[in-house]
């Protein structure tokens, strides 16, 4: 198995943004988000079992997911995001590790958002990497991407473990508080430590 370091955050906190990064100076970059998107996508290995447990209303004309629907039902309904995790997390999980056993580049980045909610991961990871910023910050940025609002983003922050909890956690930080340049500048030295770690596992 290659080196593998999981990289979280909070909504907003900018993970997409440092994994482009670590993808251009050669790393693999696995998403999970990208992974459920297949996986409820038409024709996805998920879109069968979430039609027998929710039923067809949940899945949209073009035979995905309807997830605008899901959304709503998921954020007000407990029971309900268990029942969804229940049928995507093995999935991804499956996915993941066959995603991250084929790379063939140094090391690779798994983006996993939920990576200490779910507690699914550890045994496939070196390092835990965080990404984090002030959470006035986390709300601007996603209701600005996601057009939420900000108390909608608030209540996904809510089901998140908390910011200073992901902290102490961490075994690398990345503060995203600042520039773009100032990010990448992090990012350039966490690859060369990574890169070295690699060599010697």
């Amino acid at each position: 198995m290659p080196f593998c370091v999981g990289l979280t955050g909070g909504i907003g906190s900018g993970k997409s943004v440092a994994s482009g990064m670590f993808a251009e100076l050669g790393a693999a970059v696995v998403d999970t988000d990208e992974i459920s998107r297949a996986l409820t996508a038409p024709g996805g290995a998920a879109i069968s079992p979430i039609r027998q447990s929710f039923g067809a209303e949940y899945i949209a004309t073009d035979g995905g997911l309807d997830r605008a629907r899901m959304r709503s039902l998921v954020f007000g309904d407990a029971e309900a995001r268990r029942k969804l995790e229940g049928i995507l997390h093995p999935l991804i999980r499956d996915r993941l590790r066959a995603d991250v056993a084929a790379a063939r580049q140094p090391y690779v980045i798994a983006v996993i958002p939920l990576l200490f909610e779910t507690g699914a991961y550890h045994d496939l990871l070196q390092r835990v990497l965080v990404v984090d910023c002030e959470e006035s910050e986390q709300v601007r940025r996603a209701s600005a991407r996601s057009g939420l609002s900000a108390q909608e983003v608030r209540a996904i922050m809510a089901t998140q473990l908390p910011r200073a909890e992901r902290l102490k956690r961490a075994d690398d930080v990345l503060v995203n508080d600042g520039s773009i340049e100032a990010l990448r500048r992090q990012v350039a030295r966490l690859h060369a430590r990574y890169l070295d770690l690699a060599g010697k596992a």
